[in-house]
């Protein structure tokens, strides 16, 4: 393992936890500031995230962008492949994807030109520390590459850290919301 992948490992292990005890006392209104950056964004087509294990909620905040425009999920293809998206409605049906996130089990793809990204740690200057498949990097990347594309981290504020080991394919957020706030990069 090189110093790099070690830094991320241990990184990721002191996230987790600050994510961890994050989540255990949250309450349900978790994606208020996410409601309100994504109010200036009506009509535009989006994909959020169906949260797994201890990641904060964005489910409000994509019900009500539902109302307004194309809202979707992504779908993962495979390892190595840039991540593909789903439209999703509230109350659509799901089945579960891979690493047990649900997914529409009707899969109607499309491009989004904003992202709800989740992730394990964050800094203030968009850095982002997702869990090592690279899927959110090489997504963004290619959508950036063909039209401007906004990308949101959205993660509870304790999930902020200092240093973190980042790489030159590690593509960065535009912003940050948290529980308590937005952090523009």
């Amino acid at each position: 393992m090189s110093d790099l992948s070690e830094a991320k490992a241990a990184a990721r292990k002191a996230a987790f936890l600050r994510r961890k005890a994050a989540f255990e006392i949250a309450g349900k209104a978790q994606a208020g500031y996410l409601s309100e950056v994504l109010a200036g964004h009506r009509g535009v087509a989006l994909s959020g995230f169906m949260p797994i294990r201890t990641e904060i909620d964005p489910l409000a905040a994509m019900e009500e962008a539902a109302a307004h425009g194309p809202v979707g999920v992504p779908v993962i293809q495979g390892a190595g492949q840039a991540l593909k998206f789903a439209r999703w409605e509230p109350d659509c049906a799901l089945v579960e994807g891979p690493f047990k996130a649900m997914i529409p089990a009707q899969l109607d793809y499309f491009e989004p030109e904003i992202l709800i990204v989740p992730l394990v740690a964050f800094d203030r200057q968009g850095g982002r520390l997702g869990y090592g498949g690279g899927f959110y990097d090489r997504t963004l990347e290619g959508l950036r590459a063909k039209r401007a594309t906004l990308a949101i981290g959205f993660a509870f504020a304790a999930q902020e850290a200092e240093g973190l080991p980042l790489e030159a394919t590690d593509q960065a957020l535009d912003m940050i919301v948290t529980e308590r706030g937005i952090i523009t990069v």
